[in-house]
């Protein structure tokens, strides 16, 4: 099986390609590589899958992996239609798994169009690329941040959207409406999934699990939202990336007989936001002052995923719960910028779940 991941260089994405190697799959990874967050990361994570910085090529073309002949990356961005469309064409891919977009919820606020050009734009040209080149199943990522201003808990996927409180949460959603679309239209399986705030080792640094540890670590305040009260349904990148492979040889058709689906992808349990800071906290062995403060614009009190509906359907919960999730990122967190003498050298790897 050919299986096209986007997003490949970021953090489910990197996560993902590792276990599809990992069952034998031929996967091509495709990032853009842009500076939302620090590039290095995302080298770091190239360079765990076998691409080095100094080898991607110049003419941004398929770079192959130095220690998998089943991976090979291209640098692209998805608003290239041409390239993607010869992408698509070359390699006729049976399942392409969309993770690449631009995230972010607050700085959706100050560069709006950086989302409605990925997220939007990018993503159609996924899907006319899925209708020119018929993929078994098209499976993409959404997020709980389209539940919006909705306060009915937990999240079901019958409940409304329609209310986003980030442009972000707009684009997602429209994700969401243009995948439906091109399923009915021209029978492409397609499946949607809101996930519900990943975290775990080679995370994200904008994410606030990533943000507190960086400034535990140097002594200084934490800036705490909504005076703390805010909960938050924390999944582990392990749950996560189990489900998408169990999600990859079920597309769906419904009654209707159009091939589309939504999930939630979540833990099925929020935690307080300062409970979380607590346990991180002690796993890092120090703590920081708190600022507390009112909500920030786009941001929603609690998110809770009702998780049901996916365990019926691919048999898995998620096993992770939040303390030994945030000890998998300590460890890593700890050995990636060196600190308490931890050997910076050792790989450490995100945990399989079996």
């Amino acid at each position: 099986m050919k299986i096209l991941v986007t997003g490949a260089a970021g953090f489910i994405g990197y996560h993902l390609c590792k276990r599809l190697l990992e069952d034998g799959m031929e996967v091509i990874g495709l990032d853009n590589l842009n500076d939302y967050y620090t590039v290095n990361l995302k080298y770091a994570r190239l360079e765990l899958l076998g691409v080095k910085k100094d080898a991607l090529n110049s003419l941004q073309v398929l770079t192959k992996s130095e220690t998998s002949d089943q991976f090979s990356f291209l640098k692209c961005d998805l608003c290239d239609e041409f390239r993607l469309s010869r992408l698509f064409e070359d390699q006729q891919f049976d399942v392409v798994i969309n993770l690449a977009a631009q995230a972010g919820v607050r700085y959706s606020i100050e560069n709006p169009r950086a989302y409605t050009s990925s997220n939007i734009e990018g993503f159609l040209n996924i899907l006319e690329g899925c209708r020119q080149n018929p993929v078994r199943h098209l499976i993409f990522a959404s997020s709980s941040s389209v539940y919006g201003l909705n306060t009915e808990m937990p999240f079901e996927t019958e409940h409304r959207t329609d209310q986003p409180a980030s442009l972000y949460a707009a684009t997602k959603k429209a994700n969401e409406l243009m995948a439906h679309t091109y399923a009915h239209l021209y029978n492409i399986p397609c499946t949607g999934l809101r996930f519900f705030t990943v975290y775990g080792p080679l995370g994200r640094p904008d994410m606030a699990y990533f943000k507190f540890a960086n400034l535990i670590m140097e002594g200084k305040p934490i800036d705490v939202y909504n005076q703390g009260k805010m909960g938050r349904d924390f999944t582990f990148v392990g749950d996560i990336v189990e489900s998408l492979v169990r999600l990859i040889p079920k597309p769906m058709k419904t009654g209707k007989g159009i091939s589309y689906q939504l999930f939630n992808i979540g833990n099925g349990a929020p935690v307080s936001l300062m409970d979380f800071v607590t346990i991180l906290e002690r796993l890092l062995g120090r703590s920081s002052p708190k600022n507390m403060l009112p909500m920030q614009p786009g941001d929603v009190e609690k998110t809770w995923a009702n998780v049901d509906q996916l365990y019926q359907y691919i048999n898995y919960r998620p096993q992770v719960n939040l303390e030994q999730g945030l000890a998998h990122f300590v460890h890593w967190y700890k050995n990636y910028y060196g600190f308490s003498g931890v050997n910076s050298k050792v790989k450490v790897e995100v945990v399989r779940i079996e």
